[in-house]
């Protein structure tokens, strides 16, 4: 195989911070994985500039994310008032419902995982008053 230009050797290594996988990075660049490894470990400063950069670009999201927070859920509550519709419920089709029904459950499960594994695994549920 032809030596890998500077290029290509920065691509792998973006794309195992990417990636997280020698094994897939690997196969995507038609390299073994000791290859892959032993460029990741050879360009250490490249592979912790693009950390940062992917943390920076993860924090930037998260911060236009709760920018928008009001407006999304806003939106959640029109969505979620229109599949409580009953004339709307009734006219829907079963694939439609299904969907929507999936992704809902979807999002709420993976909510619940991510705090569960912030929490070590225990979720603490809110105290319920004696006479509800």
């Amino acid at each position: 195989m032809a030596k890998l230009t500077d290029k290509q050797r920065k691509r792998i290594v973006a794309d195992y911070i990417q990636i997280g996988s020698y094994n897939a990075v690997s196969k995507i660049h038609g390299v073994s994985r000791q290859t892959v490894k032993n460029i990741c470990d050879a360009e250490q400063a490249t592979r912790q500039k693009l950390q940062q950069k992917k943390e920076q670009n993860t924090a930037d999201i998260i911060g236009y994310m709760d920018s928008q927070k009001e407006v999304v859920c806003s939106i959640i509550g029109k969505g979620l008032a229109i599949l409580n519709d009953e004339e709307k419920l009734a006219s829907a089709t079963p694939a439609q419902i299904t969907t929507a029904l999936g992704t809902l459950i979807d999002k709420f499960t993976m909510v619940k995982d991510e705090r569960e594994q912030q929490s070590g695994g225990v979720v603490m549920m809110p105290e319920v008053p004696d006479d509800a």
